[in-house]
């Protein structure tokens, strides 16, 4: 009988799994994704060479409901494989995580104080953790977070511009996508060879973004800070927005606290700008005019702010795109790249257009690479090292 880990990768309105063996190389078996879990859910499985193996609507909605299904399918296999541990990804660690952990009911306590940092992720980890404690009650579970690869940051990189006591409450910069940029960091030099442990930019292009400055393949600076509303343009989420913004929404619209948080986390970014559709897909395709705008916005915002990381790294010898947009879109790529020039950045039209490893021209002076990136790995690879050691 094989012994395997379920990676579980909540988001606001899905969650992704993977099973892999418990073994030295962390085989992948199988994975897929619970959508829509809160409108019409639906439950994909793919087995390791991305064949699908089930797609299912699931009658009730909810996160419970969307797992339970999950595991029904799971107990067909029982005859061949047993469950070691669960690994979930948490995106806020705070103050209290500075590395993969075992759930404990203090750990749950810990990560609730942190809800309203990441009102629209916290939450679900925090279900899909407790409805595993239901389906198996003495199963080990270990959160990874986010935040805890951008702990190597300078002091100065942490800090906001506000009140002393407020910093030492714990209000600082964080930084997400962190088990994305970790991964990246455990295999840029395989791809790039030693430039990857130079001054690199990692671009984590998705729904979510964000962009990651590291040298020596550790965190130096990020684009998000206390919450992941910070930073790039993204699917729904606005980015970085003059504060006075929030205030003027607060105090001469009238508008309540929970609207601007709608508002800011589900109505702005891509959605907000084109008022068509999160889905970078959908945008390129369209010739609307807000559409068009959208995207542009969105590479004009990402080409600044890896301008921006540049001058803290004081230079740059690689930039990497990963992520569904980093990895997928060559029109995102080029249109970012093409405002970056100034950097001597070079592309290769056919490799960028082809989704090529390397993207970049001969003639460039910054290697520009596209290497997908695996957090469900990373989570599986830390599950497996906490659920030894104890």
């Amino acid at each position: 009988m094989t012994e395997v880990l379920l990676v579980i990768n909540s988001g606001s309105s899905s969650i992704k799994f993977s099973i892999f063996a418990c073994q030295k190389k962390l085989n992948l078996l199988y994975h897929g994704e619970i959508e829509s879990i809160s409108d019409a859910p639906c439950l994909t499985i793919l087995d390791a060479n991305h064949t699908q193996l089930v797609s299912q609507k699931i009658s009730s909605k909810g996160t419970d409901a969307g797992l339970q299904a999950l595991f029904n399918w799971f107990l067909h296999l029982s005859d061949s494989m047993k469950l070691r541990a669960v690994g979930h990804r948490v995106v806020h660690g705070g103050a209290y995580f500075s590395h993969p952990t075992l759930v404990t009911d203090k750990v749950m306590k810990e990560i609730t104080s942190l809800v309203p940092f990441c009102p629209f992720h916290e939450p679900q980890s925090l279900e899909a953790i407790k409805n595993m404690k239901k389906i198996y009650p003495n199963m080990p579970q270990v959160v990874c977070f986010d935040t805890t690869f951008h702990r190597s940051q300078e002091h100065l990189a942490t800090l906001f511009a506000i009140p002393r006591k407020l910093t030492d409450e714990g209000l600082i910069r964080y930084g997400f996508h962190g088990i994305s940029y970790e991964y990246i960091a455990s295999v840029i030099t395989h791809h790039i060879g030693d430039v990857g442990n130079k001054r690199v930019i990692v671009a984590h292009l998705g729904s979510g973004a964000s962009m990651c400055a590291m040298h020596q393949r550790k965190s130096v600076a990020t684009s998000m800070g206390l919450t992941a509303l910070d930073g790039l343009m993204m699917g729904t989420r606005c980015g970085s927005i003059d504060p006075g913004l929030i205030l003027y929404l607060l105090q001469e619209k009238k508008l309540s606290v929970e609207q601007v948080t709608t508002l800011l986390y589900q109505e702005s970014g891509l959605l907000g700008v084109s008022g068509k559709s999160s889905d970078m897909r959908k945008l390129q395709s369209s010739d609307e005019s807000h559409a068009i705008e959208a995207v542009d916005l969105f590479c004009f915002i990402a080409a600044r702010e890896l301008s921006a990381l540049c001058g803290i790294l004081q230079g740059c010898d690689a930039i990497i795109f990963t992520a569904g947009i980093g990895e997928k879109s060559a029109i995102v790529r080029k249109k970012i790249c093409d405002r970056l020039k100034w950097l001597g950045v070079v592309l290769d039209e056919k490799a960028n257009s082809n989704n090529g490893s390397v993207i970049s021209h001969n003639t460039s002076k910054i290697s520009v690479s596209v290497i997908p990136t695996n957090e469900e790995y990373m989570i599986a690879k830390h599950t497996m090292e906490v659920v030894v050691e104890t």
